[in-house]
């Protein structure tokens, strides 16, 4: 079970939560997923989390659902550094930035 955060076409996130992250993506770039990704296609994934249990993931989702988009985007940066395996590069720095002023 997962808890995820995709970073749609205009730039907006979209959390959700599955037991199939790749079949889930698929469904949200085929326009088969959450009714929000479906006019903001292609979606990327940028943050997962792995969970034992549905409900623990559907936990997690309602509350990175209820984070500012500062505090979601604080997320996506610290799992990007964790996944890269290196400190941010100058690209992410630079879109982290662009959000800091909302």
């Amino acid at each position: 079970n997962y808890t995820y955060i995709l970073k749609c076409k205009d730039e907006t996130l979209y959390t959700g939560w599955t037991n199939d992250i790749e079949k889930r993506l698929e469904a949200h770039n085929a326009g088969k997923g959450a009714k929000y990704t479906r006019s903001r296609r292609p979606v990327e994934l940028v943050y997962l989390e792995q969970f034992e249990t549905k409900e623990e993931a559907m936990r997690r989702e309602y509350a990175i659902k209820h984070m500012t988009r500062r505090a979601k985007l604080g997320l996506v940066m610290s799992y990007k550094e964790r996944a890269v395996g290196h400190e941010t590069g100058e690209a992410d720095l630079l879109l982290l930035l662009a959000f800091r002023a909302e």
